[in-house]
C-alpha cells in the first residue's frame, strides 16, 4: 500500500541518530580524558555506565519500533461512508457555526491520540487532495478538545470522489511530545479511502470536519481504528 514504509523510515532513523549521539557523547568524553591526562578514569566509568547506557538504547529502540508500528487498515467498502482518519478515542462531537475547511456550519468529530496508538493518519473518503495548510502555534497538551485553536496544526482538505464539490477536512493538531507532523500527501494529489495520508510522532489530536448531511456514527469515549471505523455516512 502507498506510503507503507513512512513510519518505519521515521523509527529508523530515531533510532540511528540516537544511536549516534550516544557514540558521539563516549567518544567525546574518552578524548577529553586524554586531553588531561586521566584516560584511565573515565574508561573504567564507562565501562560502569556503557551497559547502563546500551541497555537503555534498545529499550527506546524497541519502544520507538513499537510507537511507529503501521498495520494495513482493512478499509470497508460501501457508499456515503467516512472513514476514521484517526486511531484513539473519540472525546467531542458537535457541530461548528463556521469552520475554515470546509467553510460555513460543519460536524467537527475529534479524537485523542496517546502515546500508545497507532500515529499514521488515513483517508476519510477517496477524493482529490485540494489543501494541505500549516499553521505555526503552541504545544500545549493535546489532552484538551479546544487545543487545535491554540497549538501548530496541519490542515489537509479533500475534494469527495463520491460528491464532487464537497469538502471534507481533517486537522493534524500537534501536542507537548507531539512537535513534528508529516503529511504523505499534497495538494493535487489523488487517495483512496483509508489511505496513508500522514503521520504525528508522538501524542496528539486529530479533528474531522464534515458537512451536515452526514450522520455521526460515533459518540465520545468511542475507541476508534484509523482506515476501519466507519464514523459517518448518509444513511
Amino acid at each position: 500500500m502507498k506510503h507503507a514504509a513512512e513510519a518505519r523510515r521515521a523509527a529508523l532513523r530515531l533510532i540511528l541518530l540516537t544511536l549516534a549521539a550516544l557514540c558521539a557523547a563516549c567518544l567525546l568524553g574518552l578524548a577529553i580524558s586524554w586531553a588531561v591526562g586521566k584516560p584511565g578514569l573515565l574508561a573504567g566509568l564507562l565501562g560502569v555506565f556503557i551497559p547502563l547506557l546500551a541497555g537503555m538504547w534498545i529499550l527506546f529502540a524497541l519502544f520507538t519500533l513499537y510507537f511507529f508500528r503501521d498495520p494495513d487498515a482493512r478499509t470497508p467498502d460501501g457508499p456515503g461512508q467516512v472513514i476514521c482518519p484517526g486511531h484513539g478515542t473519540i472525546d467531542a462531537v458537535g457541530r461548528l457555526p463556521d469552520s475554515q475547511f470546509p467553510g460555513g456550519p460543519c460536524h467537527r468529530i475529534s479524537m485523542f491520540l496517546s502515546v500508545l496508538n497507532i500515529h499514521v493518519q488515513n483517508a476519510p473518503v477517496s477524493g482529490r487532495v485540494i489543501s494541505v495548510t500549516r499553521t505555526p502555534g503552541k504545544f500545549i497538551s493535546a489532552l484538551q478538545a479546544d487545543s487545535a485553536l491554540y497549538n501548530e496544526n496541519v490542515l489537509i482538505g479533500f475534494d469527495s470522489a463520491e460528491a464532487p464539490g464537497e469538502k471534507i477536512g481533517v486537522r493534524l493538531i500537534a501536542g507537548v511530545l507531539a512537535r513534528r507532523i508529516v503529511p504523505f500527501v499534497k495538494m493535487g494529489d489523488d487517495v483512496k479511502r483509508g489511505q496513508r495520508i500522514s503521520l504525528i510522532q508522538f501524542g496528539s489530536r486529530c479533528d474531522l470536519y464534515l458537512p451536515l448531511r452526514y450522520q455521526i456514527k460515533v459518540k465520545p469515549d468511542d475507541k476508534v481504528i484509523g482506515g476501519e471505523t466507519v464514523i459517518a455516512a448518509t444513511t
